[in-house]
C-alpha cells in the first residue's frame, strides 16, 4: 500500500488531498479532525493527485462541474451506496436526506443517510454538500455550514442559478 498527499489552497481554505495505490482516498478540510490515517509522504507529482488538483482547480474557476478520478473511498457497504448516490444529485441542486435514502432504497432511513455522509472521505467530488434538511436548511457538513453554503453558492452562481439558501 503506497499513500501519498497533497496539499492545495482553495477558496475553502486548504485542501490535503491523500490517494492511496493511484486512486484518491480522502479530501481532509482544514478544520477536519484528525484522522488515524497516514496521509504518507507530500508527492505533488503522484498522478492521481496531480489529476486531483487540477481537476479541484477547475470546479473552483467554475470550469467543470463533475470529476473524472479513480476514487477508492474506504466505507461499510451502506457507507459506499450513501457517497456513490450522492455522484447522481446534479450540480447545483439540493435533496433531502430522506430523498436521498429513498433513492438508496432505503425510505426511513435518513439518519443514517445523513450519519453516512458525515463520514463522507472524498467531499466536493463526492458530493455531500448537495444534501440538506427536509426543510431546506444547510446542516451537517464536516468542511462547516459556511462552506457548505460558499460551495452550494459557487455551483449555482456557475450555472446562473441565484436561489436563497436556508
Amino acid at each position: 500500500m503506497r499513500r501519498a498527499h497533497h496539499t492545495m489552497d482553495s477558496p475553502v481554505g486548504p485542501l490535503t488531498l491523500v490517494a492511496e495505490d493511484g486512486a484518491l482516498r480522502e479530501i481532509r478540510f482544514p478544520n477536519a479532525p484528525p484522522t488515524d490515517a497516514e496521509a504518507g509522504p507530500e508527492d505533488p507529482d503522484e498522478p492521481v493527485l496531480a489529476d486531483a488538483t487540477q481537476q479541484l482547480g477547475e470546479y473552483f474557476a467554475g470550469a467543470r462541474l463533475s470529476f473524472d478520478l479513480p476514487l477508492a473511498p474506504a466505507g461499510t457497504p451502506f457507507q459506499l451506496a450513501a457517497w456513490w448516490g450522492l455522484r447522481d444529485i446534479p450540480y447545483g441542486e439540493t435533496v433531502s436526506y430522506g430523498e436521498q435514502a429513498r433513492r438508496l432504497g432505503h425510505d426511513g432511513k435518513a439518519r443514517a443517510v445523513g450519519a453516512a455522509n458525515g463520514r463522507n472521505p472524498l467531499p466536493i467530488v463526492l458530493p455531500c454538500h448537495r444534501v440538506v434538511g427536509s426543510d431546506g436548511s444547510l446542516v451537517g457538513f464536516g468542511g462547516g455550514i459556511e462552506t457548505k453554503a460558499w460551495l452550494l453558492h459557487h455551483e449555482r452562481r456557475v450555472i446562473g442559478v441565484e436561489l436563497p439558501l436556508s
